[in-house]
């Protein structure tokens, strides 16, 4: 009898588990010493290099990265073209992570099957060989190997953390994209924009070119450093790149980007909130260096491709009825994005009062999104994912007492969701924010927490 393919991928997830993990524990410094940059190098080499089998784009930023892998993902996509995507964190399933766009598969998680295959067959014999590797180099080398194996066009690849000393800086892409830098894991990347630009510019190479965000002055001078010194050419949002917004709303955003050859592009964005507008422009700008190298990446297939691109857990409305309150759930997990959250959830959309249900992570500025978040709700709920990573909700409790906002607290977001719901009128809104593991966790209880609910259909 064929073993049970679901136990056999849980206690593969254990086996990664079991490495050091950078999204569970904190290192003393994020540095060579501790993250060997040619590790990852000599670790795939024993896979005969899959990182070498496919063109890639490759996508670092404190903020917007993700929306800006699933807007060129989804652009290439719609050329015709099987799409390798590496994202993380995942928010429901480990296997987002992973995953091979196609024109007639939109989601394309790694199968279990393979997932199992890939670790069993290349992964295990290397870890011999190099037994200190860490766990995001493993993952990161079960992606790029799937990948190979199932020979993409081309691959969307997210740095994990940083970017010069990140595992997937293993590639040598065909365009290299920095989106908005903030201060976030000061810990690991430095406390200066700077710093963090030395970082997140690290992923640039020798004469690939490069596309960054609009920048604070500093950093953007730090990457314009780093350019230069690669002679890398650098394509800048805000000079190379302008945009203007016709119309935003809950429903995304209409933008006409303007090139500095005069040439202009109508652009729909479905996700949600302005600072997609940016990430818009990057995602083109990117997409524009890459078509040459993809005859079947027309203005046309960008257009409809970026139109159609998901992103979940961004400002995404999960439940809305005439008679019932609107459920929405933001991945926001720092000051910046919860300012951008802040601004959306005050401009974009209209309500009778806002629930706040807020948990966040313990590595996290918990005062800096407090002072933004807490003030525009009527009502706030304190609770705590079943994440490692998360705050304990005594920590979280005493934080916003001595901030002295008037608060109650649950001890899991089903709870507060119940609590909320109960209390809300069908003219409100629900938000769900604080750490992309929250709202994994409502997002994997809501089936269950609907008949809670007494819903029928979202």
């Amino acid at each position: 009898m064929e073993p049970d393919i679901k136990q056999e991928f849980d206690r593969t997830i254990d086996y990664l588990y079991s490495f050091i993990n950078l999204e569970h524990k904190r290192l003393d410094r994020y540095q060579a010493s501790k993250l060997d940059p040619t590790r990852i190098g000599r670790f795939l080499a024993l896979m005969a290099s899959p990182q070498q089998q496919f063109p890639s784009i490759h996508i670092a930023g404190t903020k917007g990265k993700g929306s800006v892998a699933a807007l060129c993902a989804a652009a290439l996509r719609m050329a015709g073209l099987k799409v390798g995507l590496y994202t993380s964190p995942h928010i429901q399933d480990f296997r987002e992570r992973i995953r091979i766009l196609t024109p007639e598969d939109a989601d394309g998680r790694i199968p279990e099957a393979a997932f199992v295959h890939i670790v069993n067959q290349q992964i295990r014999p290397a870890v011999a060989q190099i037994p200190d590797v860490t766990w995001f180099e493993i993952l990161t080398a079960v992606a790029f190997y799937h990948f190979a194996a199932e020979r993409v066009d081309v691959a969307v690849v997210e740095v994990g953390l940083g970017g010069r000393l990140d595992a997937t800086n293993v590639v040598t892409p065909l365009v290299s994209v920095i989106t908005s830098l903030s201060l976030d894991h000061t810990y690991f990347l430095g406390n200066t924009l700077t710093q963090i630009a030395y970082e997140k510019g690290g992923i640039i190479k020798p004469g690939v070119p490069v596309v960054t965000a609009v920048q604070p002055a500093e950093a953007l001078t730090r990457l314009q450093e780093i350019a230069a010194g690669c002679h890398a050419p650098l394509t800048q949002i805000g000079r190379d790149y302008t945009y203007i917004c016709h119309a935003h709303g809950p429903w995304g955003n209409e933008i006409t980007v303007q090139r500095a050859d005069g040439r202009t592009y109508e652009v729909h964005v479905p996700l949600a909130g302005e600072h997609q507008q940016l990430n818009a422009a990057v995602a083109l700008a990117a997409l524009h260096i890459v078509q040459p190298y993809f005859p079947t990446l027309t203005d046309t297939a960008v257009a409809q491709g970026m139109a159609q691109a998901t992103w979940r857990g961004r400002l995404e409305i999960i439940h809305q009825a005439a008679d019932t309150p609107t459920l929405l759930v933001d991945c926001a997990h720092n000051v910046d994005s919860a300012i951008k959250l802040a601004h959306a959830l005050t401009h974009e959309y209209r309500y009778g009062r806002l629930f706040l249900i807020f948990a966040i992570s313990a590595d996290k500025d918990a005062h800096g999104m407090i002072a933004e978040l807490f003030p525009i709700a009527d009502e706030v709920i304190i609770t705590v994912s079943t994440h490692p990573r998360a705050l304990p909700l005594a920590e979280l409790v005493a934080q916003a007492t001595q901030e002295g906002f008037a608060f109650s607290q649950a001890p899991d977001v089903q709870t507060a969701v119940a609590h909320a719901w109960c209390a809300a009128n069908p003219q409100d809104l629900i938000c769900v924010t604080g750490s992309i593991f929250i709202v994994g966790d409502l997002l994997n209880q809501w089936d269950a927490l609907k008949s809670r609910l007494c819903l029928t259909s979202d």
